[in-house]
């Protein structure tokens, strides 16, 4: 039906290397206003099933993704049962299979129950696993963490870490700046981060498995990374468009702001831009990580850390980035749709999404298909809407 049809639709990021066929886009938009990408890709999301479906669904959270145009998602391990053993992951995967709108990966755990003392046994997760992580927790124990890296090694597989040290958290909940001492709060200073990201590099140097770093928020954690790239270390990583966008002088009172790792000071949040640009940052993922309403309401210091963003995630790298010459469309897609399944090893040919760019909204949580609703953003006036994702053959989200 669809092939005599020749609309005059934009194609961004779509390469042979995609192999991605565009008829059914064609069957619905002849317009240039319309923008045809490659599906995101994002690879550190929260769906909370199972064990914690009163926050979000992989129903629900597979919508959300497709009407941000992702048609893949990797799924954090901070679950219960957390996926430490082949019968635990099978629960998510049962679940992924009965309701998934898009395709979703989960992550197995680097440790059981998350714990940081018994390592799995990650050649009977292997098969099932797009990688592991403890992530919501840093492993502490340097010789764990070895022996996680030599055995992914082994496996061909990638160890994407949480970088935290415990002992310099003392308690914190913000970054430890201007706004934590003008306001009373407990600070998380930086080198919780980049102390852990400088100690994982060593190792990664010493075993050579592929390492990934999961959203960076530091300007000291950009410098090693990007040190390491030059020395030809295995290594990639991630930040988010709040730690981009944001930094500890747009805090306010409320828990809609509260993430972990924390928004830092301006000159990180500088350094990740600059990071972005020279291509020591490798994608952008939201770290989408929803609550319930009512744990989302208490505040900063008591609500629990997390904010959303599958829906507004490529409205806002566009709006901030695009449209002010900062980043050229290419590279936006590039981070959000090539690198991550380059380095992850998911396929590029799952399917499409469709944008109107020039088309401007309000951010509404009200109107999230996602069940959490706690995002900075709340109210501010982005560019691009999704019209249509299209993962495999079916339509994932198709916009009113």
């Amino acid at each position: 039906m669809c092939k005599n049809i020749n609309a005059n639709i934009n194609t961004v990021g779509i390469s042979p290397e995609t192999n991605l066929s565009f008829d059914l886009a064609k069957a619905f938009f002849h317009s240039p206003e319309y923008v045809v990408f490659p599906g995101f890709c994002d690879v550190h999301v929260h769906f909370r099933e199972p064990g914690f479906s009163y926050k979000e669904t992989i129903k629900t959270g597979s919508m959300a993704a497709a009407r941000g145009g992702y048609t893949a998602v990797c799924t954090m391990p901070n679950l219960k049962p957390v996926p430490d053993s082949k019968e635990n992951l099978g629960v998510q995967l049962d679940a992924i299979r009965k309701d998934a709108v898009i395709n979703v990966y989960p992550y197995a755990s680097i440790t059981k129950m998350e714990m940081g003392i018994d390592l799995v046994d990650m050649a009977e997760l292997a098969e099932d696993a797009v990688a592991f992580s403890d992530d919501g927790r840093g492993v502490q124990s340097d010789e764990m963490m070895r022996r996680a890296m030599t055995e992914a090694k082994r496996l061909g597989k990638i160890i994407a870490a949480h970088c935290e040290i415990n002992d310099l958290l003392r308690g914190g909940y913000i970054h430890d700046g201007e706004y934590a001492k003008a306001h009373g709060h407990r600070g998380i200073c930086s080198e919780s981060e980049y102390g852990q990201i400088a100690r994982d590099l060593k190792l990664v140097e010493e075993i050579g498995c592929a390492y990934h770093v999961c959203h960076i928020s530091t300007k000291e954690s950009v410098e090693l990374i990007r040190a390491a790239k030059k020395r030809g270390v295995n290594v990639t990583c991630e930040t988010g468009p709040h730690y981009l966008i944001l930094d500890d002088g747009d805090l306010r009172e409320e828990g809609r702001f509260k993430m972990n790792p924390p928004l830092r000071s301006k000159e990180d949040r500088e350094a990740l831009v600059a990071g972005i640009l020279d291509g020591t940052i490798d994608m952008i993922a939201t770290d989408h990580a929803p609550h319930s309403d009512e744990e989302k309401a208490r505040g900063l210091e008591n609500s629990p850390f997390g904010i959303v963003g599958l829906e507004t995630a490529f409205s806002l790298m566009y709006t901030h980035f695009v449209k002010t010459g900062i980043l050229s469309l290419e590279r936006l897609v590039e981070l959000m749709a090539i690198n991550p399944r380059k380095r992850f090893g998911i396929p590029m040919d799952d399917g499409f999404t469709v944008w109107k760019l020039d088309e401007k909204y309000k951010v509404d949580p009200k109107d999230f298909l996602s069940m959490g609703h706690a995002t900075p953003f709340d109210g501010d006036e982005l560019y691009a809407r999704c019209v249509m994702t299209v993962c495999g053959d079916k339509i994932a989200y198709k916009a009113d």
